[in-house]
Parts: structure tokens; sequence; C-alpha cells
């Protein structure tokens, strides 16, 4: 019995690792982001799919985790404590519009569905948070990574991940459903825990790379992963998500210890991020999605509007021209991997928050690389018609009035 599950497992985790790697060739083909492919898989194999798994599922939701994990370790090593202070200082006028903006709109939807304050918060942050994943692989597929707008798309986005570093503590501590008094202690323990943090990694970024840095390869990696992992157990035993541990820890690693592990930890998070979002689509029953399809294309509408006017006003503040800010905010329009986590995180507590998730980071994850592409060419040309338009209307009345005047 024993046997045959393991081999049944194996055939199907087989399956499920190949398939991810066609579906990311198809989608390099394509041009697209994988992300969507990824949960068009999870749906096809989950709970009300065509061929639902049977043994791995248990298996699969671990990996999805570490998947998780690695995501936010990946993406604090792209970040020095030093840039996000220094991101801080210098755009958070930008981030506060960014989040009025875009949680604005996910928390009304939230409220208009009949999902309460609970549905209000985690809807709000599945809006807010644009895809640094997806942004990242656009313009540098682009060329645009040397564009006077970029370090205004970055500054963004830096905010947002650290918004979310508080963010998920409360959230957590929202959907625990504890009472006023030890949910106020639980969140000062988990707010407390990420700024201790936050000022090791600002103090002592340095002493912690050394401590961890190895010329030989596979010991660097099973050191920072082991920390990784660790740390971001312990956060979860202190009511800070495990995410934001990982995302700590990333920022705590600096120069040739932060570009080794980068260069170690890709494959790895890759593989175990398309395990997530394939969890993600295993969780949600397909038959959902279709009631949701109008409410998640309606909401994806207005906060695509609502980031590229976030992009915009930041450019503006940061002295760029019209043309560097419609594509400043045609960047930030891809939501992602944070969408789908905080999802995750929330669909225990609110499980109608699952499929119109999926629907809406499916839409808006396909629009993005479009939006980024084609935002300003777009707005050119309709200003250019405009122009074209007054000026003809223009020279119409200039024949009129002479002929008046003979008359």
């Amino acid at each position: 019995m024993i046997v045959h599950d393991t081999t049944t497992m194996l055939i199907e985790l087989g399956a499920v690792v190949l398939g991810l790697g066609l579906v990311g060739r198809l989608a390099g083909r394509l041009g697209l982001s994988p992300i969507p492919l990824y949960l068009l898989a999870g749906l096809a194999f989950g709970h009300g799919g065509f061929l639902p798994l049977s043994t791995t599922e248990g298996f699969i939701e671990i990996g999805a985790e570490i998947g998780v994990i690695l995501l936010l370790l990946m993406l604090g090593l792209e970040y020095t404590a030093t840039e996000l202070v220094d991101s801080l200082r210098t755009q958070y006028p930008s981030g506060v519009v960014d989040l009025l903006l875009n949680a604005t709109p996910g928390a009304l939807a939230a409220l208009l569905l009949g999902w309460g304050p609970v549905g209000a918060l985690a809807l709000a942050g599945v809006t807010y948070i644009s895809s640094s994943g997806v942004i990242a692989k656009v313009l540098t597929e682009l060329n645009r990574l040397g564009n006077r707008e970029t370090p205004v798309i970055l500054g963004i986005l830096v905010i947002e991940d650290l918004t979310m570093a508080v963010y998920l503590p409360i959230l957590s501590t929202v959907l625990a459903g504890v009472g006023l008094a030890s949910g106020s202690v639980t969140l000062g323990i988990a707010l407390g825990t990420a700024g201790i943090a936050l000022f090791l990694a600002l103090r002592h970024g340095r002493v912690i790379s050394k401590a961890v840095s190895s010329d030989n390869p596979e010991m660097l990696l099973l050191v920072v992963l082991g920390l990784t992992l660790l740390v971001a157990g312990v956060a979860q035993r202190l009511q800070v998500s495990a995410a934001v541990g990982a995302f700590l820890v990333g920022i705590a690693l600096s120069g040739e210890v932060a570009h080794n592990t980068r260069r170690l930890f890709t494959p790895l998070r890759d593989l175990f991020a398309a395990v997530f979002f394939v969890f993600f689509g295993l969780s949600t029953d397909p038959t959902d999605i279709p009631p949701v399809l109008v409410p998640a294309l309606l909401l994806a509408v207005v906060t695509a509007a609502t980031k590229i006017a976030t992009g915009w006003y930041a450019a503006r503040r940061a002295g760029i021209g019209p043309r560097g800010r419609f594509r400043a905010g045609g960047a930030l329009v891809a939501r992602g991997e944070f969408s789908i986590v905080i999802a995750g995180l929330a669909s225990a507590t609110e499980p109608r928050i699952a499929p119109v998730a999926t629907a809406y980071v499916l839409i808006l994850v396909i629009l993005g690389p479009f939006a980024t592409r084609w935002t300003e060419p777009a707005v050119r040309q309709l200003r250019e018609r405009r122009k074209a338009r007054n000026a003809a209307a223009s020279d119409v009345v200039a024949e009129i009035r002479p002929a008046e005047s003979g008359a």
C-alpha cells in the first residue's frame, strides 16, 4: 500500500513538474508571464477540475509554503536596508497616494460584495500590491532599466514591499479572530519583531553577511536556506508572517553574499514559486470563478487606471516628462505573487476571496505587460488625434468666418 502510494505520488509529482516546465516554455514563446498558466494548471488539476490530484496535494502544499518564503527572500536580496530607508525618505508621498488609490477600490468592492471588514482588509491588499517579479521581467525585456522613470518605479515597489512588512502581521492578527486586548498584544509583538529585525539589518547587516558567507556554493546554499526557514518559522511563531521573516533575512544580506545567493537560489525560487501558484489554483474550485468574473474584471479595469495614475504622479514628482510618466504608470499595472499570497492567507477565513483574487490576478498579470508596452504610445496617439481634430476644427472655423464677413 505504501509502495503504491509512493509510486502514484512520484508519477503525479513528475507530471506536475514536467507540465510546469512545458507551460513555462509556452509562456516564454508568447512573451507572457507564466503565472496565469500556472494558475490555470492548478485549476485544471484541483478540486472540481478535469483531473484532480489524489496523493501529492500535501506535498505540493509544503512546497507552496517554501515557494512563498523563497519569493520574499529573493525580493529582500534586491535591496539593502539603506536603500529601503532612502526610498521611504524621498518617495513616501507617492507611497501614500499609491496606497489610497489602489487599496481603496479593493476595500470598497469587498464591502459591496458583503464580505465585511476582514474581507475588505484582505481584498485591499490584493488590489494594492503590484507584482515586482512580473514588472522587473518586463522592464528587462523592454530594455528600460536605464530609463529615467525606472528608479521611480522601483521606489514605489520598495515602499509597497515595506508596507507588506507591516500589513501582513496586521492581516494575520485580524484573520486569527482574537479579541481586542489579545489582538493588540499580538500585533505589538509582530510589529516589534519586524522592527527589531529591520534594525539589525540596518546596523549589523555586514556582520550577518560575513557570518553566512562561504566560498563553497553548497555551504552557502545550505546556510542561507536553513537560516531563512528558521527565521521564517520563528517569525510565524511570534505572529509575524513567515514571508516577512524571509524578506528581512534577504535585506540583512548584502554585497557579494547577496549576489551569490541570488545566483544560487534563482532556479530554486522559480521551481517552488511555480508550485505555489499551482497550489493556489488547486485550492480554488474553477466553478466558483465564472460568477465572480464580472466583478473581478471591473475591479481590474479600475485598479489598472489607478496604478497608471500612481505612476504618473510619482514620475511627475521626480521631474520626469509626460511620456515617462505614462511609462511609469503602465509598468505598475501587473499584479501577481503578493496578491496571491494575501488571498491564500485570507481564503481560510473568507473562502469567497480565492476565486475573485484568481480571476483578478489572471486578468492583470496578462494585461500588465501590454500596459507596460502600450500605455505611453496609446496616450501619445490619442493626443495626436485630438490635436489633429482641433486643428481641423480651427481650419473650418477660419474658413467660415471670412465667408460670413463677406456675406
